[in-house]
């Protein structure tokens, strides 16, 4: 379903766009989804609506099949890059788990705030992204998923969250979309 309009409190979620994780190889060229989400940034500021920096530095403790990663994060790792050019308005969040609500105070500052719809971009679709999706959706937000401003690693995850799993979650849209919608508002 593509996007149909913007709540007068709708608030910009960034995921993991930090050095450490746009360092890695992705389906989609990384600078593009970087741009993008950094437009998305400065429009959202511009009519002063709330806009989240979410970056990563753990895992959940749980034991998987594929085991905890065997590196250790560089020291830049967690560093959210320098396009997104952070404003003390925006509202970091540092996660410890796949997603951005668990186990973090998100979710009260979006509600203090009263936001209503959730515009997500980011890395990676299938972790981050899916994971922040699903629990916004839970928490009974409106979820954008901006399609154009986020990649993953994998080919066929990407597809299968963007064609079965996101259009269950919210709206799908592009950049552009967005940027007309919050200037039309």
């Amino acid at each position: 379903m593509p996007l149909t309009e913007l709540d007068d409190t709708c608030a910009l979620i960034v995921i993991d766009l930090q050095k450490g994780v746009t360092g890695l190889p992705t389906v989609h060229p990384v600078k593009e989804i970087i741009h993008r989400s950094a437009q998305l940034a400065r429009a959202f500021r511009e009519r002063g609506l709330p806009v989240v920096l979410v970056n990563v530095t753990g895992a959940a403790p749980g034991r998987t099949d594929t085991g905890r990663p065997r590196f250790t994060f560089p020291a830049d790792w967690a560093e959210l890059v320098p396009e997104l050019d952070q404003q003390p308005g925006d509202y970091l969040v540092t996660k410890q788990r796949w997603g951005a609500f668990l186990g973090t105070t998100l979710d009260d500052h979006l509600w203090q705030r009263g936001v209503t719809q959730i515009v997500l971009t980011g890395v990676a679709i299938r972790i981050g992204v899916e994971s922040t999706a699903r629990s916004a959706y839970d928490l009974g937000y409106n979820v954008t998923l901006v399609l154009d401003a986020m990649t993953d690693r994998d080919a066929d995850a990407h597809r299968h969250s963007v064609e079965k799993i996101f259009p269950r979650l919210g709206e799908t849209t592009t950049t552009s979309d967005v940027l007309k919608l919050l200037h039309a508002g």
